[in-house]
């Protein structure tokens, strides 16, 4: 930039003066910045780091290379060293932060943990002892409105202090007092899933094989109340009423042979345990599904056991309500269960869709509005 130095005299002397030629206000080029840039830097590269603040903060970013580098991190991990109490204290809790660091509206959540941790849980059974089952459970708790979050971790700290315990609702109940005194919460759940396994008959053949049942226990706490809750899926085969008599129909009139349509069918049962009851074990639900519905899909089958099912699905056709009112039926005559629900899904072999019910008795499972897929997680695949 072009400056002109001139002498200027006074009375007291000569005093030198710069004065900027009339090109001040135009646009410097890229060689100009260039080389401001670089006299910039060695300016920076002899000055302190509050000298280079003071300047500008921004000037970090202009002096790339010149403020010293990044320290060198160890990059093997260390394996002797172990965590005392006083480096534990020093470690960051953000979930235990105050509430100025909640993110989003101050509102309470209903439900906030971890769900499908995984282990193996020994439980008690009616006809066969302790039974040793892959389960894997969901714990969560509630969450104030003026609490950031929780120690997930806790939950299942809470709930492996029980693990190696004859699991039933007992059990259960002193597994969520520990993690919800742990996380200082009101409410809280757990629930837990497994496959359970009962070893049944073939119709005629004699032979036997083991028949697994989706079984989930949950425990939930609300408002200082419990309730105890048993789901099960039901898996069986529903024979059209209709497609039979129009089979029927066609056979008579016409001497024209003609099946009726059946296909494999699941009814999702829910029951609430009365408190103070006896024991509803999971084989005494089983046999309460089989005697609502006896078309239970097979397991073992010879010849003679298949021609046993067509007659026995002969004799017991069902439209989805008949499944939904005669599990009812069931559930109201056992004392032991309170509320309940039963979900029936019958997937179509005639139709490219499905028939589904949705039966509730009490306010436990009564809703306005339904899980979008709560339909598709009734088909049972292989």
């Amino acid at each position: 930039m072009p400056i002109l130095s001139v002498l200027a005299r006074t009375q007291g002397g000569e005093i030198a003066m710069n004065i900027h030629s009339p090109d001040i206000a135009r646009e410097p080029s890229r060689e100009e910045a260039e080389a401001a840039l670089a006299l910039l830097r060695r300016w920076a590269g002899g000055a302190s780091s509050d000298e280079l603040t003071d300047l500008d903060p921004q000037i970090a970013a202009l002096t790339l290379g010149v403020i010293p580098a990044y320290p060198a991190l160890a990059r093997a991990y260390p394996e002797d060293f172990s965590v005392d109490d006083a480096y534990r204290a020093t470690l960051p809790d953000l979930q235990n932060g105050p509430s100025s660091l909640i993110r989003g509206a101050l509102q309470q959540i209903q439900h906030v943990g971890i769900s499908n941790f995984r282990l193996p849980i020994r439980f008690k059974t009616r006809d066969n002892g302790p039974l040793t089952l892959e389960t894997s459970v969901t714990g969560t708790v509630s969450l104030e409105a003026e609490k950031k979050g929780i120690n997930m971790s806790r939950i299942m700290r809470s709930f492996y202090k029980y693990a190696e315990e004859d699991f039933s609702f007992d059990v259960i109940e002193r597994a969520l007092d520990a993690y919800k005194s742990d996380l200082e919460s009101f409410d809280a759940r757990i629930q837990m899933r497994m496959s359970f396994p009962v070893k049944v008959p073939s119709l005629r053949s004699g032979l036997e094989g083991y028949q697994y049942y989706d079984l989930a226990l949950e425990l939930v706490e609300r408002d200082g109340a419990r309730k105890k809750i048993v789901h099960l899926d039901y898996v069986y085969s529903s024979t059209c009423p209709c497609s039979l008599e129009l089979s029927e129909h066609a056979r008579v009139t016409r001497g024209q042979l003609a099946t009726p349509h059946s296909q494999r069918s699941v009814a999702r049962i829910s029951v609430v345990l009365e408190n103070g009851s006896p024991c509803l074990w999971f084989e005494d639900l089983i046999e309460l599904c089989r005697a609502s519905v006896p078309t239970e899909t097979q397991v073992m089958v010879k010849r003679e056991d298949e021609q046993a099912f067509a007659e026995l699905n002969a004799a017991n056709p069902i439209f989805v309500e008949d499944a939904a009112r005669s599990f009812c039926a069931q559930l109201l005559g056992d004392m032991r269960i309170g509320d309940f629900r039963v979900v029936a899904s019958h997937q179509e072999s005639l139709h490219s869709h499905d028939a589904v019910s949705v039966l509730t008795e009490g306010p436990t499972f009564a809703s306005d509005s339904l899980d979008p897929r709560l339909f598709q997680t009734l088909f049972h695949v292989g």
